[in-house]
């Protein structure tokens, strides 16, 4: 719904006149007003160039913020190390065979530095994915010493119409358009900003100490945020199993008769709350537990990356963590980064506990 109840009266007015529905009425009505000087002068971010940011006349500039932060490491490093370190996980990971990452990152960051005197409009998604890349570009903001009203952000969890909302990108540029008049859009306040650096240092901090504060914020603005940090707390390994959330559902849904790493992928996928991660993360995570000193998974085409068509089944271990009589982490170890918390070794000093839903302490002393 829009902010103005005058624009509301216009789309009624115009819907007595032509019939039209008030959805259909309500976009030739925006299709025909002119943009905002502000919005069109303002530097546009997006979460990816699926999203049709140019076609909506509203974002002459645009530059597109690409990183998994919740895979890999993220310590609290200076902006430079950062991106080194970004870059050469993702040619690692096999995300960036072409080894773009670094020069991608350093424009990046350049272009959002560049503006540093204008305005910014930002357009995200309530999922993990976003909301961590929300939190690095205000942070940054915040540095650079942009104060938070020039800043817009616009992030929405559901549009109408869409039954499971995946993301900006299934939106037509008559749909995006259309966002700035809504509730999804607001223009930030210093509380806002501030809880974005508080989110964005919890977050890259060497002990996930500070994770739980930002799950129980609560932000008009930035309210998808505490979902979020709960959603990235439950990646940590479970005290009764050494299993994330993720690896959980991929076991569950071969478990279950996924026969493949595709099908695996698209049924553990369909029990996230919000789509957050790419079908190449959860098949690097299949071949960590395929490839473990006791394998949970049996994989074909031992030797190669698992891909779609890699073919599934639960071994007799994998069958025994899964129902908690054997814990992942004592049985293999862990070597994984989730921020700037690593975890390693076979002692997971940090575990989610699902009894009282939080991260619970070193195990043992020392560990």
């Amino acid at each position: 719904m829009t902010k103005r109840p005058d624009f509301k009266r216009r789309v009624r007015a115009r819907m007595a006149k032509t019939g039209e529905s008030y959805a259909t009425a309500r976009g030739r009505i925006l299709a025909g007003r002119p943009a905002d000087d502000r919005m069109v002068a303002a530097l546009h971010v997006g979460n990816g160039d699926a999203t049709d940011l140019p076609g909506t006349g509203l974002a002459r500039r645009v530059v597109f913020w690409r990183d998994v932060l919740h895979d890999g490491p993220v310590p609290a490093v200076g902006a430079e190390e950062l991106r080194r370190i970004r870059a050469a996980f993702l040619v690692e990971a096999g995300a960036d065979e072409r080894g773009e990452a670094a020069a991608m990152f350093a424009e990046r960051d350049r272009i959002l530095e560049a503006n540093r005197d204008g305005e910014y409009v930002l357009w995200f998604e309530a999922d993990l994915y976003d909301q961590l890349q929300i939190i690095q570009i205000l942070a940054r903001l915040a540095d650079l010493g942009v104060p938070a009203r020039r800043i817009t952000l616009i992030c929405i969890g559901e549009h109408p119409g869409i039954a499971r909302f995946g993301g900006l990108g299934q939106l037509t540029a008559e749909q995006l358009r259309e966002l700035p008049a809504t509730k999804a859009c607001a223009r930030l306040t210093p509380a806002a900003l501030r809880l974005a650096g508080r989110a964005w240092a919890a977050f890259r901090a060497p002990t996930p100490d500070g994770l739980g504060t930002i799950v129980a914020s609560r932000s008009a603005e930035l309210r998808f945020l505490g979902e979020a940090f709960d959603r990235l707390s439950r990646e940590y390994p479970a005290t009764r199993d050494g299993l994330s959330l993720t690896e959980r559902r991929v076991l569950a849904a071969v478990a279950d008769g996924a026969p493949d790493a595709g099908t695996a992928f698209a049924r553990a996928a369909a029990r996230e709350t919000r789509p957050y991660l790419g079908d190449i993360w959860y098949f690097a995570m299949i071949d960590r537990m395929a490839r473990a000193p006791v394998p949970l998974l049996d994989v074909t085409q031992a030797g190669h990356r698992v891909g779609r068509a890699t073919r599934l089944r639960l071994t007799d271990t994998g069958a025994r963590v899964l129902a908690g009589e054997a814990d992942h982490v004592t049985l293999n170890g862990l070597d994984r980064w989730i921020g700037g918390v690593h975890l390693r070794g076979h002692h997971a000093r940090w575990r989610w506990d699902d009894g009282i839903e939080t991260i619970t302490g070193p195990t043992e002393p020392g560990s």
